[in-house]
């Protein structure tokens, strides 16, 4: 890791926060968007990882002993063990072996796409707001099919009606509104985060180009897995809520 940084640290970040990028001639070239590019590029770059994760453990004989020291199977499956534990922990054991696939698919692919930002010369996708409200967007439409899904469409929308069935004028507007704002709070909280970091990193990099950017780097990646992490942690929060059953005849008769 420390010598990931050294590297980092003396390749010309000073050209990145002038304007410089790998994919900016192309963008031009080819009118696609750098971060339409970018998001190509990790979304290869995250099949690989899977695909390589797939053979070496296509070799083992027991997979539920993990490799001698560090390795890059270890590394995959203490990732994947710290989501499935924070999953446990929010959403219990049943929901949490249901949705892990998911949940893990989105805090991999968010922290990877996060993470490319800090290699000189790469934006990160998600400091455009178009890649983070997808991903906002993503998660409404994934956790109210999944609502519907296990409590049906007038299970779902007692939902945004509160727990007495008096309130449920003044409950229903207002949920409706906060549900519908969560793409584009989700989108924003990301975006905003991730363009802050990568724009601290430039200037820094810009006035000192060398060694003095390390720090930031460190504190890059911590903002890069934070991010991520709160997402995620919304987006199971959202699961659950949408996927509870509330027995609104038992809390009206209190």
């Amino acid at each position: 890791m420390r010598l990931a940084l050294g590297v980092l640290a003396l390749l010309p970040s000073a050209a990145l926060a002038s304007g410089y990028t790998f994919l900016g001639q192309l963008e031009h070239q080819l009118h696609i968007k750098q971060h339409v590019m970018t998001l190509g590029l990790t979304t290869v770059l995250f099949l690989l990882i899977g695909i390589i994760y797939r053979s070496k453990s296509a070799s083992v004989k027991n997979i539920a002993i993990p490799d001698p020291g560090i390795s890059f199977r270890n590394l995959v499956e203490a990732l994947g063990q710290f989501v499935y534990n924070l999953a446990r922990n929010i959403m219990g054991e049943e929901q949490a072996k249901k949705y892990y696939t998911v949940i893990v698919l989105l805090f991999s692919y968010i922290f990877i796409n996060n993470v490319i930002g800090l290699i000189p010369g790469f934006l990160p996708p998600t400091d455009n707001f178009n890649t983070t409200l997808a991903l906002g967007v993503f998660v409404f439409i994934y956790y109210n099919f999944q609502g519907i899904k296990e409590q049906g469409l007038v299970g779902h929308i007692k939902h945004f009606m509160g727990p007495v069935w008096y309130l449920a004028i003044l409950i229903f507007p207002i949920e409706i509104i906060s549900h519908a704002v969560r793409p584009l709070s989700l989108g924003l909280r990301l975006k905003g985060n991730m363009e802050g970091d990568h724009l601290v990193l430039s200037i820094f990099s810009n006035l000192v180009p060398y060694i003095v950017p390390i720090p930031f780097y460190v504190i890059g990646l911590f903002v890069c897995f934070m991010q991520a992490f709160v997402f995620t942690l919304l987006t199971m929060v959202y699961i659950s809520l949408a996927t509870a059953h509330h027995d609104h005849e038992e809390h009206a008769h209190h």
